[in-house]
């Protein structure tokens, strides 16, 4: 059972390492895959409004092509009615016939009055247009200049990004899913990534807060798995601090020149 929950953690600690530099990997690369996607979803934007722009701009062209048309008919249709204004028998003909032309007339005069407004609303889409596609290109030369920047970054950690990647993916499958699932929930939580950490200095190695004595012995002797009570981290091992021959021997001569120092109690022949 021992040797079971050691090789758990043993696999969380590995995996949790990957996962570190996988994160670092990230951390170098920083804001700018978010900076390049939001980028080509202004584009996206963009592009579609200059589409929604021109449609309206082709409609009001189609107008002002209708009324123009329009206008061609009134006055041919005028012309006719003149040429039969001069052969009328009677008075009533000629005014049916004038009261026609008078209804052409107007018509023209409305069609044209269709043609400025159109005219004036087309001109103000065609400056639309000029101006989205100004933003156009200047926000794909943007986002060309930030993708080339990611891109190069991306370039110089593809190669171990990769590696880590394959290597993370055989690591996981060495976890049983439940451990998994656990880990991954705890490192979704947790502000810096770590799911799984060691006891540093008497202290959790995620949150930093104390870790009673006790409780470094459990953890020690890997018999279960054990959590930080504060953050819910996994606590998978205890560092051990090694003290290095300088330092001990500078420790003991301090303690020698502590004793020397210290006053002696006067014995009975002093006395």
């Amino acid at each position: 059972m021992e040797n079971t929950v050691a090789k758990k953690l043993e696999a969380l600690l590995k995996l949790q390492s990957i996962d570190s530099k996988l994160d670092e990997i990230k951390r170098v690369r920083g804001d700018l895959p978010m900076e390049v996607q939001d980028l080509e979803d202004e584009l996206i934007g963009i592009e579609t409004r200059i589409k929604k722009i021109s449609e309206e701009a082709v409609k009001l062209d189609e107008e002002v092509s209708n009324n123009r048309n329009a206008i061609k008919e009134a006055e041919r249709l005028m012309k006719k009615y003149q040429e039969q204004q001069q052969n009328v028998k009677n008075n009533r003909e000629y005014e049916a016939i004038t009261k026609e032309i008078e209804l052409q007339d107007l018509d023209i005069q409305v069609a044209n009055r269709r043609i400025r407004e159109a005219s004036a609303k087309l001109d103000r889409k065609k400056e639309q247009i000029s101006e989205t596609e100004k933003q156009h290109t200047e926000q794909k030369i943007t986002l060309d200049n930030k993708r080339k920047e990611l891109e190069a970054i991306m370039a110089e950690s593809m190669e171990d990004e990769d590696k880590l990647m394959k290597e993370r993916e055989k690591r996981a499958k060495s976890i049983e899913e439940r451990l998994y699932n656990s880990y991954m929930r705890i490192r979704s939580n947790a502000r810096n990534g770590l799911a799984v950490v060691t006891v540093k200095r008497d202290a959790c190695g995620g949150c930093f807060n104390v870790v009673p004595p006790q409780r470094q012995a459990d953890i020690r002797e890997k018999r279960k798995l054990i959590v930080c009570e504060h953050c819910g981290r996994i606590l998978a091992d205890v560092e051990e601090i090694q003290i290095v021959p300088q330092e001990k021997a500078k420790r003991t001569i301090g303690k020698k020149k502590a004793e020397t120092a210290a006053p002696t109690s006067p014995t009975e022949e002093q006395v």
